[in-house]
């Protein structure tokens, strides 16, 4: 009797993903993560954070939106901030802790979730009368890209990396809050440069758009590159053998 031959799956099961989160703020981060998910009351699930980390996205939305009425509103954007981290950071931590993991569950909603808060944080800020649209737009674009490479080497690599160059989300939320307090106490000036005129927050949000491209371009050619090799030396094997 021949057997037949199945062909194996070179995709990684989203179970067994290692995460890799080596961001500059993990020091201080990491161990107020554990403490939290320690002491958080056991009615609370990780369901309720994923939650509270998509409602607090669309205050931060609408928070920008409102500061056409009042620049006050940006402190409420950056409570948002704090309260879309806390959703998001502990909500998959939470469930590790409780041994109560729905791996495909949890990473199909936790990633659908984040584009949606991603949209109306994107365009709340394009909204306020601090930045212009189209840039915000542009930002939009390049943390998307930035997410979709995400997934794809989970998928490929079986590394859920989110950290690049010392910075992830975290980093951002708190680029994005301090931001936010310099526009609120000195306004928002045009600053004068070789190549042109910009406001400040525009400045602040180009300064995050060329750093996003220049990581999704600098991984993909490399990542490309190190799986072409990967892949080459495992037709070279299998060429042998035959």
């Amino acid at each position: 009797m021949v057997k037949k031959k199945t062909k194996k799956n070179e995709l990684q099961k989203i179970e067994d993903h290692r995460r890799i989160n080596d961001i500059l703020l993990g020091p201080l981060e990491r161990p107020a993560i554990a403490w939290l998910v320690r002491h958080l009351p056991s009615y609370i699930t990780s369901d309720h954070l994923t939650l509270l980390g998509f409602l607090a996205a669309v205050l931060i939305g609408v928070s920008y939106w409102l500061t056409n009425i009042d620049a006050r509103y940006l402190w409420l954007a950056n409570l948002g901030f704090l309260l879309n981290w806390f959703g998001d950071s502990l909500d998959g931590s939470l469930a590790r802790y409780r041994k109560l993991e729905r791996p495909k569950y949890g990473f199909f909603i936790d990633h659908t979730v984040d584009i949606v808060s991603e949209l109306s944080i994107f365009i709340g800020i394009g909204l306020s009368p601090y930045v212009n649209f189209e840039i915000a737009l542009i930002a939009l674009v390049g943390y998307l890209c930035m997410s979709n490479l995400v997934y794809i080497t989970t998928s490929v690599k079986g590394e859920f990396k989110i950290s690049y160059g010392s910075l992830g989300p975290t980093e951002a939320r708190v680029i994005a809050m301090i931001a936010n307090a310099i526009v609120f106490f000195i306004g928002n000036p045009m600053i004068n440069l070789p190549i042109g005129e910009f406001y400040l927050y525009n400045l602040f949000l180009i300064a995050i758009i060329c750093l996003l491209f220049f990581f999704f371009f600098y991984t993909t050619i490399t990542q490309a590159i190190e799986l072409e090799r990967e892949d080459r030396k495992k037709l070279l094997k299998n060429s042998s053998k035959n």
